[in-house]
């Protein structure tokens, strides 16, 4: 049975730092727009009070999540335990996009190990917080460790490489938006 919760408290918050992936699923204004879910990890996400979340934002082959928030800033995050336990959560709100140099970007990157491929944060006004079964999602085991490509590939192209490839990749979405 499906609960919605006044708050992110401190048993979700648990909750949400434990598991190891989560996605973000945004969407243009456009109907004929692409809808775009994409999967995140590694220690990037932070739970930065009872309404409001935020997270590293890597150097990736798109941006849809930024054009998107830039142009309507609706998002939905949601986690799925692959444990024993079966629970999804979902937590709807309005994003926003912070670059380098600005107060938000500085917040959020601090709480994290830098990253030569951080790109932008994002945060989240939540405005719903609610959960499900999840008894639909396999039973997985995690292998621990992350995947260090995203970090090797940045160090190797080094800051401008990573600029000329922000610049090829990542100044408009799928759908044209602008992104960086």
């Amino acid at each position: 049975m499906a609960t919605v919760f006044e708050e992110i408290d401190d048993d979700l918050r648990r909750w949400i730092e434990e598991q190891p992936v989560w996605f973000t699923a945004t969407a243009p204004l456009d109907g004929d727009g692409r809808v775009n879910v994409s999967p995140r990890g590694g220690d990037s996400f932070s739970v930065l009070g009872p309404h409001r979340v935020g997270w590293v934002d890597f150097t990736g082959s798109g941006v849809e999540t930024v054009a998107h928030l830039r142009e309507n800033g609706r998002i939905c995050v949601m986690f799925a335990s692959f444990g024993q336990r079966p629970r999804i959560v979902r937590l709807h709100g309005r994003g926003e996009v912070h670059l380098p140099g600005t107060a938000g970007f500085e917040e959020v990157v601090a709480l994290h190990p830098q990253n030569p491929s951080t790109r932008a944060v994002i945060t989240v006004d939540v405005e719903r917080v609610s959960d499900a079964c999840g008894w639909g999602v396999p039973v997985m085991e995690v292998v621990t460790g992350e995947r260090d490509l995203i970090r090797r590939n940045a160090e190797k192209k080094g800051p401008e490489g990573m600029d000329a490839y922000r610049e090829l990749k990542n100044s408009r979405s799928l759908d044209g938006l602008p992104g960086l």
